[in-house]
């Protein structure tokens, strides 16, 4: 069988020096330690600043590294495991839930969660925003989305707005029964909010999960959570839930 035109491209120089910084980082830096800056780094190994951003970038997207704003780029600290499978939780706000509620208000949705919603992509949901955070780090960033029809009575909530409302609605979904929830996983970029939550950089890579929560034979809400994936990594157990691990802000003795 004759070679494939595939077997003969060469491996790109930025793939070769990401292997050699991954070994300088094991070898020669701490976790948490801030790296040179780019012409050092692109003078220590013989490349061109171009090939070494690829470089850089590619280890960030694997969680090697961060990029911190106003700090620089320092090298990533080992992962620990965040549970996000789906046996484990129920409506979000039930009982053992780790994400904190910051603030509700009313808008239209995108319309891609209008429609998974069932709705008019004209109208107003409640919109609870909630934040994870784990070992003081901030790991994710959350919007849900829910109808006023899976929350009827929410309007004897006197709270109009923030942490209180948002505290309001959760309470609201537990009295529904609920009938299942499906869940998706892509890669994404950080848009502007979730970057200044998460304390990155607008466009860093993230891990987007979306969960429809279903009820009355519908969707009830809809869950866009916004992980870092620069510090976040999806395992799958026995079960087929799904695991999110992230860095520990540990540093490793020198």
């Amino acid at each position: 069988m004759g070679t494939t035109q595939l077997d003969t491209v060469p491996e790109p120089k930025y793939w070769h020096l990401k292997t050699v910084l991954s070994e300088a980082l094991d070898s020669d830096f701490a976790v948490g330690e801030i790296l040179p800056n780019e012409r050092e780094l692109a003078a220590r190994f013989g490349v061109a600043r171009a090939t070494l951003r690829q470089a850089l970038e590619q280890l960030e997207l694997e969680g090697r590294l961060q990029r911190r704003r106003g700090v620089g780029t320092t090298v990533a600290p080992p992962r620990v495991g965040v549970d996000v499978g789906t046996s484990q939780h129920g409506w979000p706000g039930a009982a053992g839930d780790s994400w904190q509620p910051v603030d509700c208000t009313s808008a239209v949705p995108p319309v891609a969660v209008a429609r998974m919603l069932d709705g008019d992509c004209d109208n107003e949901v409640h919109v609870v925003r909630r934040i994870r955070v784990t070992h003081g780090q901030p790991v994710a960033a959350e919007l849900l989305y829910v109808p006023a029809a899976s929350v009827p009575d929410l309007a004897a909530i006197d709270s109009p707005s923030g942490a209180a409302r948002a505290r309001g609605v959760l309470r609201e979904l537990q009295r529904l029964a609920m009938e299942g929830q499906d869940r998706a996983v892509e890669l994404g970029s950080a848009r502007a909010d979730d970057a200044k939550e998460l304390d990155r950089l607008p466009g860093a890579p993230v891990l987007v999960v979306t969960t429809r929560y279903f009820a009355h034979g519908g969707t009830a809400a809809v869950s866009v959570a916004t992980y870092r994936a620069d510090t976040c990594r999806l395992t799958f157990g026995d079960s087929g839930d799904l695991e999110i691990s992230h860095h520990t802000q540990e540093r490793r003795a020198s």
